[in-house]
């Protein structure tokens, strides 16, 4: 019986942190790293790197909960979630979050004094992020920048240092997120609109929503080449990954369209997850050999 609520309860928390969904900034994170190093750092350094990474990511996803919990009982399609619905309690997941915060200070403590120093502005970006519906349409880029936290906070943990090819990596990172969020965003164009919830679609249409979307991640591919272009230990297997990436970015905005959001989950979650394994594996490679 007790083992059964334990299993429940962390299948809850599962569901509302989207663990499924770590994959998107992992794999930023994870190339950083291996350009950073120029190869494999030590497994201590890797190991704090993930310790780091996960606290900060599953922190985020349930303060974001959190936060807007009362927006997400009052939309159809998020009042299903874990708050809502009563299966966790507010108190209960502000502490998991600390929890999670504290542990990725913990990991950044453990790799140097920058990463420690550069903390905070990880945690306001992870919180404010949630509040930012409610005042501005860039809600979306501000998600991709928290984002980007992870491939720029990798490249410091291994070198201590800020430099040109973290910023690219950051940047695509930002622009590619942005891009999925408004395509995602887009499903709740009637219900922002009533709700005074800001968001690029809500601001712009659906359809220039769509078109924004679209030239964020053209940019994204941009800057994926230029990071190709600065490391030298890039070439022609991430330089192909670039191409299949290309091609799923197409597929993504094909199957979408102000007057068929039907694909919208499978646009910006699933075909992105396969862009995020494609960029992973492919850079790995390129990174390792």
């Amino acid at each position: 019986m007790i083992l059964n609520k334990a299993i429940e309860k962390a299948h809850d928390y599962g569901v509302l942190v989207m663990f499924s969904h770590t994959i998107f900034s992992l794999s930023f994170a994870l190339i950083s790293m291996l350009l950073a190093s120029d190869g494999l750092p030590s497994h201590y350094v890797i190991f704090w790197i993930l310790v780091a990474f996960m606290g900060a990511r599953t922190g985020a996803n349930a303060i974001n909960r959190v936060i807007d919990a009362e927006i997400d009982a009052k939309n159809p399609r998020t009042a299903v979630r874990q708050l809502p619905q009563g299966l966790l309690q507010k108190k209960e997941v502000i502490i998991f979050t600390t929890v999670c915060f504290l542990i990725m200070i913990i990991a950044a403590a453990m790799l140097n004094p920058l990463c420690v120093l550069l903390s905070p502005i990880a945690l306001f970006l992870m919180i404010i992020y949630s509040y930012t519906k409610r005042f501005t349409w860039a809600c979306h880029l501000v998600l991709g920048v928290t984002s980007a936290a992870a491939p720029v906070g990798a490249w410091l943990a291994v070198t201590g240092r800020i430099s040109w090819l973290p910023i690219f990596i950051g940047g695509a990172n930002t622009l590619w997120v942005a891009g999925f969020d408004i395509i995602y965003g887009s499903q709740d164009y009637d219900f922002d609109i009533a709700n005074g919830v800001y968001s690029i679609p809500a601001r712009f249409g659906v359809k220039n929503a769509l078109h924004i979307a679209a030239l964020f991640h053209g940019i994204t591919l941009v800057l994926l080449f230029i990071v190709g272009i600065l490391s030298n230990q890039l070439g022609i297997i991430y330089y192909i990954g670039l191409v299949i990436i290309s091609i799923l970015f197409i597929i993504e905005h094909r199957i979408v369209s102000p007057n068929n959001l039907s694909n919208v989950k499978v646009a910006s979650y699933s075909i992105n997850q396969l862009v995020s394994i494609v960029f992973l594996i492919c850079g790995v490679i390129d990174a390792l050999i």
